[in-house]
């Protein structure tokens, strides 16, 4: 029989009530960096070809369709593609055009820069991969449409990239657990790029992840639209790794995972007006028994719908580095599941993790959990106890209804505390209308410290349902 296990927690929660004062913001002026990154006009053009040239006469046209495109959904139009990419890339001043009205059928392809000058890609039409996984290039399992080494680039237009993802979800082992865990092909990656601008595009039904932009500086995602079934499994919408400089804004995503992730050496993020829902909120993270270091991260105006998770920081047991400087602020929620939470004993196995932290049914009150804890530290020896230090996180102005009574959650390392963490005008609300004290609700964390330090607020009592490490 399974033990139940309980973990030792030390978080300084600054409750702050009212207008922050400013010598609280001077501790935190590591978000000034971020302050710079401004956001931009997100006007978009699309047109059939011919106007399109007449519109833009200095440049020079490069349509997929010249190159024996059939466009039709069915004919592997790969070469085609490829070929007009070459041209395209190779030549000053160039537009790479996939028309509007038509869908291109592409397998697993690389897309190499440098390029001659500022590429415009101009995405009208449609393109879809291949549905079935049995066929997929095994020489580029993890790959569909990868774009490496180029900067200065526009990626623009109307059109949609389709990952046909079906098939791929169906064999996941999160969808069915007699399948094997394998990985599948993320949909579109930018790679090793700077200056890239991304504007209009949408991007669905992927195998795995959607969109990816990895070891990019200065990037630009507006007004993009990411679909997938809530059921999708690992269908990230926007992830970020080891990137820095992005803006992401006036976007909608909607999958069966994270909204937006990001991950390991990415700084300087900022997220502005956007809409997630269904998925499993924003999340930043550290892999299991890795360094990861994510910071100067700002989400500005957002709302999310029916989410299991909402603002969510969760890092993987064992590993090391640090979440640090992130700002949450203008935040909607509408029955999301776990609204806002730190977790730093995060478990995705199919095997239980040393550290998880099990369901309690009852509700001791904190002392008893203390002392309880105190008396099985001895097992606590052979545990895991490095972890991510998170500090400096802020969250500002969140409203909204929960889905769950405890809809503030902190699960932090005994070794490497949370710290600084401010909350600030944070209203949520039960959907039946319960109410949660006058930080609404209190924070849900436990201490094993003799010091704990909650200002401005007394410690409530424990909710009844308990923090639970798995998959959310």
């Amino acid at each position: 029989m399974g033990k139940i296990v309980f973990f030792n927690v030390l978080v300084m929660l600054l409750l702050v009530h009212g207008t922050v004062g400013s010598s609280l913001y001077d501790t935190f002026d590591i978000f000034g960096e971020i302050e710079s990154l401004e956001c931009e006009d997100d006007e978009i053009e699309s047109s059939d070809s011919l106007s399109w040239a007449s519109q833009h006469g200095s440049k020079i046209l490069v349509n997929v369709d010249s190159f024996g495109a059939a466009g039709d959904g069915v004919t592997d139009d790969t070469k085609a593609v490829e070929n007009a990419w070459s041209q395209a890339c190779s030549t000053a001043k160039s537009v790479l055009l996939v028309p509007p009205g038509r869908t291109y059928l592409v397998n697993a392809t690389r897309f190499k820069g440098p390029c001659a000058g500022k590429l415009i890609v101009q995405l009208d039409g449609t393109i879809v991969a291949p549905d079935e996984p049995k066929d997929w290039d095994p020489k580029s399992p993890r790959n569909w449409l990868q774009f490496s080494n180029i900067s200065g680039a526009t990626f623009q237009g109307r059109g949609v990239i389709d990952g046909s993802g079906k098939k791929w979800w169906a064999a996941s082992c999160k969808k069915n657990k007699t399948n094997p865990c394998v990985g599948a092909p993320t949909a579109f990656t930018i790679e090793h790029s700077s200056a890239i601008k991304v504007k209009g595009l949408t991007f669905q039904n992927s195998q795995q992840m959607h969109f990816v932009i990895s070891h990019c500086d200065s990037v630009r995602i507006y007004s993009v639209v990411v679909s997938a079934p809530e059921d999708s499994p690992n269908t990230d919408g926007i992830h970020l790794t080891g990137s820095t400089n992005v803006v992401i804004q006036n976007s909608k995503i909607g999958t069966g995972d994270d909204c937006i992730s990001i991950v390991n050496a990415s700084t300087n993020i900022k997220m502005k007006n956007i809409y997630c829902g269904p998925g499993h909120g924003i999340r930043k993270s550290g892999k299991d028994n890795s360094t990861g270091i994510v910071s100067k991260v700002v989400v500005d105006t957002a709302f999310l719908k029916g989410t299991t998770n909402g603002l969510r920081i969760k890092t993987w047991q064992g590993g090391s580095g640090y979440v640090k400087g992130v700002r949450y602020q203008n935040v909607k929620m509408e029955d999301v599941a776990n609204p806002i939470i730190i977790d730093q004993f995060y478990c995705d196995s199919p095997k239980s993790c040393k550290n998880q932290v099990q369901l309690l049914s009852s509700s001791p009150d904190l002392t008893k959990i203390m002392e309880l804890s105190k008396e099985l530290s001895e097992s606590f020896l052979h545990l895991k106890t490095s972890a991510v230090e998170i500090s400096q996180i802020m969250y500002l102005n969140v409203t909204g209804s929960s889905k769950s009574a405890a809809a503030m959650k902190f699960a932090c390392s005994d070794t490497v505390p949370c710290n600084n963490i401010v909350l600030n005008n944070i209203n949520l609300q039960r959907l039946d209308g319960i109410n949660y004290g006058f930080i609404q609700p209190s924070a849900d964390c436990l201490t094993s410290s003799d010091k704990s330090y909650i200002e401005e607020n007394e410690l409530i009592d424990v909710e009844e349902d308990r923090l639970i490490h798995t998959e959310l």
